[in-house]
């Protein structure tokens, strides 16, 4: 069959392709799923790093309950400052490891090749890095309550509300850092492990926001992690769960998640317009 024109009439173009897939979706996570239990040294590796630091820190808070009487009455909070910070760079890690697999796999051209759109495979990524933080911080948090008595699931609600704004942080942080890498290759994989430390000293992980200087105090509470850890030691220290806080911190994660998404967008244009999709090294 022709058109008026005299050219073959194909038919109505099939545009599916570029609606929002969930197979494709899960189709990513499978792959990465399947690599991630093909390799023992990447499980153990989950729980590893998770398990040195509770310990150390646990031990230190059994140091400081013994010769403090203020440290006493503050329960866990050095216990529960690792535990969610842990959720907050892990899942960070767990979200640009994946995404540099494909990297180091100089894979990313085959999969921009193929009918997988951008924002299925960050909904891919964000997935895996649920599933490997999951994997690293439930045995972490069992070992806590068989060392040192810390129970953070008893936490309950409080603890939901923790990990959906630590994890929407994590997702935002390292959807920047991929875009960062996509654009500038190898040489800047370096940021997935250390711009989450950033944060530390300005989200006030240890100590509450009043212990920084009045101009940094601004800026730690432009941060949603800030108000989950003064969350936290309103909870274990005051026995109060602080919504507003929550509130707060998830109306910050929604900005800055709508910032991360559309910086990676640019920069991703950006990567296939100058050809860096294809040139993966450093």
């Amino acid at each position: 069959m022709t058109t008026d024109a005299g050219t073959p009439d194909t038919g109505p173009i099939d545009l599916t392709y570029k609606a929002f897939s969930p197979a494709r979706t899960f189709a990513m996570v499978r792959r990465y799923w399947y690599l991630l239990r093909s390799s023992w040294p990447r499980t153990v590796e989950l729980v590893y790093w998770p398990t040195v630091q509770m310990l150390m820190w646990g031990f230190l808070q059994t140091y400081l309950n013994q010769h403090s009487g203020f440290f006493a009455k503050t329960g866990g909070t050095l216990i529960g400052a690792v535990l969610l910070w842990d959720i907050l760079f892990r899942g960070q890690l767990g979200f640009s490891i994946s995404f540099l697999e494909e990297m180091w796999a100089r894979n990313m051209g085959n999969l921009m090749m193929s009918p997988l759109r951008p924002m299925e495979f960050i909904a891919a990524l964000m997935t895996m890095s649920v599933i490997r933080l999951t994997i690293g911080m439930v045995p972490v948090t069992l070992l806590a309550i068989g060392f040192f008595g810390f129970n953070i699931w008893g936490l309950g609600l409080a603890l939901a509300a923790f990990f959906a704004n630590l994890i929407l942080t994590s997702w935002s942080i390292g959807i920047v850092v991929s875009g960062l890498v996509l654009r500038n290759g190898l040489g800047a994989e370096s940021l997935a492990w250390t711009v989450m430390f950033l944060l530390l000293p300005l989200s006030c992980v240890y100590y509450p926001v009043e212990t920084l200087p009045d101009w940094l105090q601004w800026i730690a509470l432009a941060l949603p992690p800030t108000y989950v850890f003064e969350g936290m030691r309103a909870i274990l220290i005051d026995n109060v769960f602080r919504g507003d806080l929550m509130l707060i911190a998830f109306g910050l994660n929604l900005v800055l998640f709508a910032v991360a998404v559309f910086t990676f967008f640019r920069l991703f244009d950006s990567a296939r317009k100058v050809g860096s999709l294809l040139q993966l090294g450093e």
